[in-house]
């Protein structure tokens, strides 16, 4: 287990250093950010992984039974080891249709097994106020910045909310990386 968790810490996908920022605020129980995820490992990452930092954050809608629990599961996940938070969010959104607020605890205890996690330590890192925080000043931000629906993302400052095709953010993307060269 890492032991340098700081609740700042966010996931990134692509060219960490990259001056060319996407955020992405996102719901793991959210069908449009799993659309967002496929268009994210489809078109965006392949094609600007290289050159842009596509950076996770958290937003768990109140009305969502276990997004908010799916979230600091990712962030207790983040910890573990790289790239193992990234795989539970993909896993809990891809079973958006299976899981419901009487089998997420299943759910994460079957991911933990299958990352050689004790799945006691991933269920006691709900109660954890260090994740809980990471979720939290993920979620305040979003909220700073205006953000009420899942998946927002933004590219540098422009925002694509909910449902948007990859030729958009795609163009927005190549903006800011003409921006990023002068």
């Amino acid at each position: 287990m890492a032991t340098n968790f700081a609740a700042s810490a966010r996931p990134v996908e692509g060219n960490a250093s990259s001056p060319v920022r996407v955020l992405i605020y996102e719901d793991l129980q959210c069908a449009d950010c799993l659309a967002f995820a496929e268009m994210l490992d489809e078109h965006l990452l392949p094609r600007y992984g290289f050159v842009a930092a596509f950076e996770h954050r958290d937003f768990p809608l109140p009305k969502h039974s276990w997004a908010r629990d799916a979230a600091i599961a990712a962030c207790f996940f983040d910890e573990q080891t790289p790239g193992m938070g990234l795989r539970f969010r993909r896993a809990a959104m891809a079973q958006i249709d299976d899981v419901n607020g009487g089998t997420f605890a299943d759910f994460l205890a079957d991911f933990a097994s299958e990352n050689q996690v004790d799945p006691m330590r991933a269920a006691a890192a709900l109660s954890d106020a260090r994740y809980k925080a990471c979720v939290e000043a993920s979620y305040q931000e979003g909220v700073m910045r205006g953000v009420k629906r899942t998946p927002t993302v933004f590219v540098m400052d422009q925002p694509f909310i909910e449902r948007f095709d990859p030729e958009a953010i795609s163009q927005a993307i190549e903006f800011a990386i003409e921006e990023a060269r002068r």
